[in-house]
């Protein structure tokens, strides 16, 4: 059903009467995704005050929620609207989590992700990779080159808040999550 005929429907026309069935009365309501309940019920757990976080996204839309909903929980945000120049800044003001888009004009988000994780000073920072594009996240699955996290937009504020709170230590500071094929294996001592 279109945008026009839900319209219609809702200030009584006769649109959704010919467009779709009702529904059979015993079915169930929708529930909420597991865990949203669950969430809900306890308090957020958010980074120390003042975490400075940077928004690589070149939708001006996008930045601004998200620099919304971080500064009302006490978050700095730095801002970027191409790969470029979130590089720059991440240079000048090392920022200690990064939301990066992945379709981005010129260096897409996948090619500054490597960028990031090749640099010894920006390396250990988390990355939290966004996109709109089910084939670009498909992408991303597919190359694993680094990232912390991964969040589909449209996205909601317990969303962002729910991949935050997923890398804080236990000093509330975001740190990377690092796979276990990363880490270095311990040796045996030689007998």
């Amino acid at each position: 059903m279109g945008l026009f005929d839900k319209i219609k429907a809702l200030f009584g026309g006769e649109a959704q009467a010919q467009t779709q069935p009702p529904a059979p009365p015993e079915q169930e309501p929708l529930q909420p995704e597991p865990g949203v309940a669950e969430r809900r019920k306890r308090a957020r757990v958010n980074a120390r005050e003042g975490t400075k976080v940077l928004i690589i996204d070149d939708s001006k839309t996008i930045v601004v929620a998200l620099k919304k909903f971080l500064r009302s929980a006490g978050y700095e945000t730095l801002e970027a609207f191409d790969a470029e120049s979130g590089l720059a800044l991440m240079q000048e003001q090392r920022p200690e989590l990064v939301f990066l888009d992945i379709v981005l004009p010129g260096m897409n988000g996948f090619a500054a992700l490597r960028t990031i994780r090749r640099d010894p000073q920006l390396r250990d920072i988390p990355v939290i990779m966004m996109s709109g594009n089910e084939q670009a996240m498909e992408q991303f699955f597919g190359t694993r080159i680094g990232a912390d996290d991964f969040m589909k937009k449209p996205f909601s504020r317990y969303e962002i808040f729910f991949r935050i709170e997923r890398l804080l230590d236990e000093n509330l500071v975001p740190r990377r999550v690092i796979a276990k094929a990363d880490q270095p294996t311990p040796t045996a001592p030689a007998p």
